[in-house]
């Protein structure tokens, strides 16, 4: 009892705390309310998220500010075609000392970072981002067979543009499945984009201030683990998961007919995570089958495929992941 007690304190005294972040990020970055959202669910989950969106929609901004308010050592690579490991990796160099001995030191690359900013990630060559990749999810970069570790919390936010946009390097299917989420960034409404006019180009412009630590990030990292969850939120994770596999007894016949390969057990792991980090982010205590619904595209969308004949007939992903969300959580949710 007294366990739990200390749970709720702490989800409570986090969810204030997370309000302030809002806030703050809130004087930098105009509307995008659900990227916003997006992106403090991807670092509250300790994962990596991936930003697609066209030029000037103010990804880059955001990383910026998020640095700032959570706290986060930064650094920004500029992904281009002849990018090459070592320029974010690190390498080793050759040194001389006074006494004439030669010894190799390691330099470290901008990877070491808690936040990197990993910008037009799909411009640079596969080789280039396997590199990245792999460094995300083993938390290490190995140099001459030194594994060298990197800084904690550790998160990465690429920006993607469109794959039909000349000069880009689709990301490998395997890869994509690296980060927790995928987050479209949209063009601003009208009134969004006439507030924004008006914030960004006066004399004054607001600033954004520091309401984390990285220790603090971290905590509610755990926080976000301990989190409660129901035994419906779990089937449902499960239903809807399972329903987007084509060769699924659960898969339904949209899916049959237009997925070519569906998202494996990390997906459900993503959204076992990322559906608590919103009811946190929320102010509540538990996730419910509402989460689930919200988080399933951003989940599930980077991680199955349509099939040839699909694509051809004009079909798209999303469409096909909310109609099995309709199929898999409306009927519990009315009950």
């Amino acid at each position: 009892m007294a366990e739990s007690e200390n749970l709720v304190a702490e989800i409570e005294a986090l969810g204030a705390k997370l309000g302030a972040a809002r806030e703050s990020i809130a004087k930098k970055i105009v509307g995008q309310r659900d990227v916003v959202d997006l992106s403090l669910i991807a670092l509250l989950s300790g994962g990596h998220a991936l930003l697609m969106g066209l030029p000037g929609l103010g990804k880059t901004l955001l990383v910026d500010t998020l640095s700032t308010v959570m706290g986060l050592s930064t650094s920004r690579v500029q992904f281009t075609p002849d990018l090459m490991p070592a320029d974010i990796l690190g390498s080793e160099v050759l040194e001389t000392g006074a006494d004439g001995a030669r010894s190799f030191r390691y330099i470290e690359g901008p990877i070491f970072a808690q936040l990197l900013m990993a910008d037009e990630i799909n411009r640079a060559s596969p080789r280039t981002q396997s590199a990245l990749l792999q460094a995300m999810q083993e938390r290490s970069v190995a140099v001459a067979g030194v594994n060298h570790p990197l800084p904690a919390p550790f998160h990465v936010l690429a920006t993607q543009n469109p794959i039909e946009q000349e000069g880009t390097y689709p990301l490998p299917e395997a890869q994509l499945d690296r980060f927790l989420i995928q987050i479209r960034v949209d063009y601003p409404d009208r009134d969004t984009e006439r507030d924004i006019l008006l914030a960004t180009t006066g004399n004054v412009t607001e600033e954004a201030i520091k309401v984390f630590a990285p220790e603090e990030l971290m905590t509610a990292q755990s926080i976000v683990r301990r989190m409660p969850v129901g035994d419906g939120v779990v089937e449902q994770i499960l239903d809807l998961v399972r329903a987007c596999r084509p060769e699924a007894e659960e898969a339904t016949d949209l899916v049959r007919e237009t997925v070519s390969w569906g998202p494996g057990p990390r997906a459900a792991q993503a959204l076992m995570l990322t559906v608590r980090a919103r009811a946190l982010l929320q102010g509540r205590l538990a996730p419910s089958v509402e989460d689930v619904a919200e988080m399933a595209e951003p989940v599930l969308s980077h991680r199955m495929a349509l099939s040839f004949a699909a694509r051809a007939e004009g079909r798209h992903l999303n469409d096909v992941i909310a109609d099995t969300v309709a199929h898999k959580t409306a009927p519990k949710v009315a009950a």
